[in-house]
């Protein structure tokens, strides 16, 4: 338990934080599997709107603080990664 008001204030501050995290961290995780679902598919018109969807809320994220800036940098490369390996297997994938 809090022993002063301020502390009483930090810990109703440090609630707030902490649910915005969850809701901003939760949402990045849905646009990730989002494009994923899309990748694996071969939807690839679908899956470059979800990457760039994906890509800008990891960056929104490092912005406020969410995640680290090199985290959103590491994880939006590999969705790139990820989609250029699936853009490459459609286009060698020879047409029937």
């Amino acid at each position: 338990m809090p022993n002063t008001k301020s502390a009483e204030k930090r810990v109703r501050s440090s609630a707030r934080k902490a649910a915005r995290n969850n809701s901003v961290k939760s949402s990045v995780k849905t646009f990730e599997k989002k494009f994923l679902t899309l990748a694996t598919a071969g939807k690839l018109d679908e899956a470059k709107a979800a990457l760039s969807v994906a890509t800008s809320a990891y960056a929104r994220a490092a912005k406020g603080g969410v995640i680290k800036r090199e985290t959103a940098s590491r994880k939006a490369s590999r969705l790139q990664l990820q989609y250029n390996r699936v853009a490459a297997a459609k286009s060698a994938a020879p047409k029937a």
